[in-house]
């Protein structure tokens, strides 16, 4: 760690290997993490603005009834090939080379807001993760009734996730072993046949009143030999897909979220929007491109269709390659690609 007189730090895990060379850490501002080297205040005025704000497709999005079909069973949880599995919003079931892992985890109704649409199959069916993927606190990637629900059926779970999380995820689960990292280093705690890396997102963090940017978010890459996969996260558009890509090479494939983005006032700084996901695809070079944080919860003011609606858009129009649009609970084979 080091520290400058004006309260500004640099923070990362000392332990683990930081593949951008000459990379500090993560800077701090007063014990808050930074956008970068920007720190990043979501304004309440801004809020206060969408709630007294008419949608101007509310009545778009009232007649839109639109929700993700479910491919129910658990057959993709006892087959060995590589594959990632949408289990809604922005979790994800993937294997690769033998190792399983479960993004984002969030299978439960959120405080306030219902889930509109099911799972392939229960929780508890949910059995052989060896690692949890954590990009970032907030509620709706990081659920205390999901993570303990996961720990009961697999006791041999790790935790990946950022910077500073550890008392979070230390009261969700005290015997939940877990690493943090800081932007662009590799976790050590997985065996060698897949790295995983933890690398940034423009975002931020918040769980309660006074926790504002004290935890680190960001986006992982997990890398074999013969596949290159990235998981966006959460994260508004900015020069670190054009970074990620020049260190770690293509990505032969992204998930990236494509929903809660409008009004744009309030969620351009820390969402995509579907032009945007594409944007930063094509600079990431990416193959398949899988969609994700959109019709599960009702986040924002979009009608729930208009993000698939979209991206088949771009896809016909030949800007979006490689787009693939899965049910939850369908595979998506990875083995084609080797």
């Amino acid at each position: 760690m080091q520290q400058n007189s004006n309260n500004t730090r640099h923070l990362k895990n000392e332990r683990l290997k930081t593949i951008k060379p000459g990379y500090r850490g993560n800077k701090t501002i007063d014990g808050r993490f930074a956008n970068g080297d920007e720190l990043y205040t979501p304004g309440f005025e801004k809020v206060l603005r969408w709630q007294l704000s008419r949608n101007p497709q509310r009545e778009q999005k009232q007649r839109d009834d639109y929700t993700p079909l479910v491919h129910k069973g658990t057959d993709f949880l006892h087959d060995d090939r590589d594959m990632l599995v949408w289990l809604g919003h922005a979790s994800f079931f993937i294997r690769l080379n033998g190792l399983t892992f479960l993004t984002d985890p969030v299978l439960y109704d959120l405080p306030m807001v219902k889930r509109k649409v099911g799972l392939p199959c229960t929780p508890d069916q949910l059995r052989n993760i060896d690692f949890l993927l954590i990009s970032h606190a907030h509620r709706d990637h990081l659920d205390k009734k999901s993570v303990r629900a996961l720990h009961a059926q697999n006791p041999q779970v790790k935790a990946l996730a950022p910077l500073r999380s550890g008392d979070l995820l230390r009261s969700i689960h005290p015997n939940l072993p877990y690493q943090e990292a800081g932007w662009f280093q590799k976790y050590d705690l997985v065996p060698d046949q897949v790295e995983v890396y933890f690398l940034p997102a423009s975002h931020w963090h918040r769980r309660g009143l006074l926790d504002l940017n004290k935890v680190l978010w960001g986006s992982f890459v997990l890398k074999t030999p013969d596949l290159t996969l990235y998981f966006a996260g959460d994260t508004g558009l900015n020069n670190h897909f054009t970074e990620i890509e020049e260190l770690l090479g293509p990505m032969d494939v992204c998930l990236m979220p494509v929903g809660a983005y409008k009004p744009s006032f309030l969620m351009q700084q820390s969402h995509l929007n579907p032009h945007e996901a594409v944007k930063a695809y094509n600079q990431l070079r990416g193959g398949i491109f899988v969609p994700m944080h959109y019709g599960t919860y009702d986040l924002s003011d979009e009608p729930p269709s208009e993000p698939v609606r979209l991206l088949e858009q771009l896809a016909a129009s030949g800007v979006l390659q490689g787009l693939r649009i899965p049910a939850i609970g369908e595979p998506v084979l990875l083995q084609p690609l080797l």
